[in-house]
């Protein structure tokens, strides 16, 4: 009877247009996605296959799901895998190359390419074009210390079987056939060096996500909230989670209990772990970096460069300004993207707010961030040059590149807004931190995810440590175990030791999603690149922040 009376009030509230009247009792569910992108998206899909009999609910602040950061447009499409990246290995005082992050990278990006072929396989993704197609992957670099550097990479590289089939090579008439664009007008008398591999990818991470969402959207127990704002996270007395949102259209109100609650909201994300009060929120903080692009959809030009070539940061300028001249298929049509050229906006999204980055500055993060901002000065200083550009300042960048470039044939685009992550430290006060972060309750009731590249390209294996570090029961128990070897078959392989084990991978998921047939592996890679593994030292971090402004 109260059941009814309860609806009966609210109609009657809603036809007097009172919007902020709901009903007493929340929709509980067993796990709440927030944020309709591509890392949401991915976990959903996780989520249905390991546990078919779970609720969830998906929702989403703007009209659509993939309209921020996994939106085509507002990232630079790449699948991260470091093999043009150069500020994947960064090179030491002593002169040598580390590759340890690459590899790394390299082996997550294999994730995906194995994830993404059983949804393939099982009808979730539909036509691999559609979301990912085969591009050459290529470093480019000029000048005497560059060309040097890219050698000892390359050199570096070959003692894992993950970067096989590289080709590295100065001759200008070679790098012609490869980028034929990027050659002609330019002054034959220049040194040039250029790494080259034919199993890059350009991807659409937008696409993927809404075929992962339009999917869970078929299964009985996942609803969709689009339009609707979250508002505030609090804990329930029985551990669960009550998530209040708002719809933007019309003003109602609803409240969901959620046992386990996923932040996957992109420059979001930090302002909703703050609103859920967990003590593993204070220890970070966010900056907001954005990144615009210059972009020709001229047919012309762009059936002239099938690849992402990838340079060296300027001499003074940070790792994040990496330059790179990028195929990419969008919505069924080849457009050649060119940047990113740093933005700055107090927004944490592109749809966000200017008081983003005021309202997520706490007593608790204002010190690690001070001490960042005095640290990371020339960043500041950096950012600062890259909003003094002109439209002729950035058409000369893209000329170093493209030397026969019109500056009629492009336009800026702005693309998505990324957060840098950074985190409380004992000796430095506060770093900046490079890659993302699952953050996580003490009870593993909820997680969310912050920081930016490489993203969107390794959505698969960062949603498998959110189910290994939030539920590491089920991950134990041998019906878990057994759908996620058959999801991704190289689950628990180190495939860095392994060349036998990475040709079976790329043979399989190349048939799949329909990519270039992959180069041959030397069989001897396999204990040079384990004697390298070892031999290496840990990884040094950059001294500026390492990000893809694109993704």
């Amino acid at each position: 009877m109260f059941k009814k009376v309860n609806t009966a009030l609210l109609g009657l509230a809603l036809s007097m247009g009172i919007t902020s009247v709901h009903a007493e009792e929340a929709k509980k569910v067993d796990v709440l996605l927030i944020g309709g992108g591509i890392m949401s998206a991915t976990l959903g899909v996780w989520l249905n296959e390991l546990q078919p009999d779970w609720s969830m609910e998906m929702v989403e602040r703007l009209d659509g799901v993939a309209e921020e950061s996994s939106n085509g447009w507002n990232n630079a499409g790449t699948g991260h895998s470091a093999l043009a990246e150069l500020n994947y290995t960064p090179e030491n005082k002593d002169g040598t190359v580390e590759i340890p992050k690459a590899v790394e990278i390299n082996e997550a990006f294999q994730i995906s390419r194995q994830f993404w072929s059983w949804q393939v396989q099982q009808g979730v993704l539909k036509n691999p074009r559609s979301f990912i197609n085969s591009t050459p992957h290529m470093s480019f670099v000029w000048g005497d210390d560059n060309i040097k550097f890219l050698k000892k990479r390359y050199e570096a590289l070959q003692a894992s079987p993950l970067f096989a089939g590289m080709q590295y090579s100065e001759d200008p008439a070679q790098i012609a056939k490869w980028v034929p664009l990027m050659m002609e007008g330019r002054d034959p008398k220049q040194k040039i060096a250029a790494t080259w591999t034919p199993i890059g990818t350009d991807v659409n991470f937008g696409e993927i996500t809404r075929q992962f969402v339009a999917h869970l959207q078929t299964t009985p127990k996942f609803d969709l909230k689009l339009s609707s704002e979250v508002q505030d996270i609090t804990k329930n007395a029985d551990g669960s989670w009550r998530v209040s949102y708002k719809n933007l259209k019309d003003g109602t109100k609803t409240e969901t209990d959620a046992k386990f609650v996923f932040i996957g909201a992109g420059g979001g994300a930090l302002h909703l772990l703050q609103k859920s009060g967990i003590p593993e929120a204070k220890e970070y903080a966010g900056f907001p970096v954005g990144g615009s692009f210059l972009v020709t959809d001229n047919p012309a030009i762009a059936e002239q460069h099938m690849a992402k070539a990838y340079g060296k940061a300027s001499v003074g300028a940070p790792p994040m300004s990496v330059p790179h001249l990028d195929t990419r298929v969008l919505d069924g049509k080849r457009v050649i993207l060119f940047g990113p050229f740093a933005t700055f906006s107090t927004k944490f999204l592109k749809e966000g707010s200017y008081l983003d980055l005021l309202t997520s500055t706490t007593t608790h993060n204002i010190w690690p961030m001070t001490k960042v901002g005095i640290r990371e000065y020339p960043l500041v200083e950096y950012l600062a040059g890259q909003l003094m550009l002109s439209d002729d300042d950035r058409f000369k960048a893209l000329q170093e590149y493209f030397p026969n470039a019109k500056q009629s044939d492009w336009r800026l685009w702005q693309a998505g807004q990324r957060v840098q992550i950074i985190k409380r430290d004992e000796e430095q006060g506060g770093v900046l931190k490079l890659g993302t972060e699952v953050v996580s309750s003490a009870d593993n009731t909820i997680a969310g995810l912050l920081g930016a590249s490489p993203g969107a390209s390794t959505a698969a294996p960062i949603m498998l440590t959110v189910l290994q570090k939030v539920f590491k029961d089920k991950v134990a128990t041998p019906e878990w175990q057994a759908k996620l070897h058959q999801i991704v078959p190289s689950y628990g392989t180190k495939l860095n030791d392994s060349p036998e084990a990475v040709a079976k991978e790329w043979a399989y998921t190349a048939g799949i999603l329909q990519l270039t047939p992959p180069p041959a592996i030397p069989q001897l890679s396999a204990p040079k690149a384990t004697q390298a593994t070892e031999a290496a030292k840990p990884a040094a971090e950059p001294s500026k922040p390492t990000s893809d402004l694109a993704l």
